[in-house]
């Protein structure tokens, strides 16, 4: 019996990908590429396992895993981003995800932890575990910043990449999307965490630890 599965990610040609990776134990039933779509496709389709991207429009992995588990629906997540940061690891597993990993992943390995996440098991990239050990081992809740709250998931991976240097084409590059949107992003930061610019921002990522 196969693995029912459904591909969530906002970039039409990385799903084609993913599913001509996938290994014959695992059956594709559908695709979505953004947060409104999943939520219908998973109550239509009711798949096994969605494969869920972090980063995509109208709130992210965690805003569909809110929607979805709030309903109690069985259905279990198994996180796939490009950001390997441990905000957003931390985030979609609390929000309920089983396991988290990052894009760099073959198809082999992608199978299996497919199947792994169906059979109930925890799967994560291995740097990623050791995100989810440190902060699940403490019994005190993280302190809480509302300037890094305000931020969305994607203005922080933007935010990220400034503070490591890379200049916006390179952030397009490195997102998938275009020169204009992380300007776009980058603007929205600067006025909601009151900074002038790029040297502010990157020292103001540092002092968080979140480059």
């Amino acid at each position: 019996m196969t693995t029912r599965v459904l591909i969530v990610d906002d970039h039409r040609l990385f799903r084609a990908g993913v599913r001509a990776e996938l290994g014959p134990e695992v059956e594709v039933v559908g695709e979505a590429g953004d947060v409104d779509s999943a939520v219908r496709a998973i109550e239509e389709l009711k798949p096994d396992v969605v494969l869920l991207d972090v980063h995509m429009p109208g709130g992210g992995g965690q805003e569909v895993l809110r929607r979805v588990l709030g309903k109690g629906s069985p259905v279990r997540f198994l996180a796939l981003s490009v950001s390997d940061a441990a905000e957003d690891v931390i985030g979609v597993i609390r929000a309920g995800a089983r396991g988290y990993v990052t894009k760099t992943i073959g198809g082999k390995e992608l199978t299996d932890a497919i199947l792994r996440v169906a059979d109930g098991d925890a799967v994560f990239s291995p740097r990623l575990a050791g995100f989810v050990l440190d902060a699940f081992a403490s019994t005190q809740a993280p302190p809480i910043d509302p300037e890094l709250d305000s931020l969305t998931q994607r203005e922080r991976e933007v935010l990220r990449l400034i503070a490591r240097g890379y200049a916006y084409k390179e952030i397009a590059k490195e997102l998938f999307i275009s020169v204009k949107t992380v300007e776009t992003h980058v603007s929205s930061v600067l006025r909601k965490l009151q900074l002038s610019n790029r040297h502010e921002l990157s020292r103001w990522a540092t002092a968080r630890r979140l480059v």
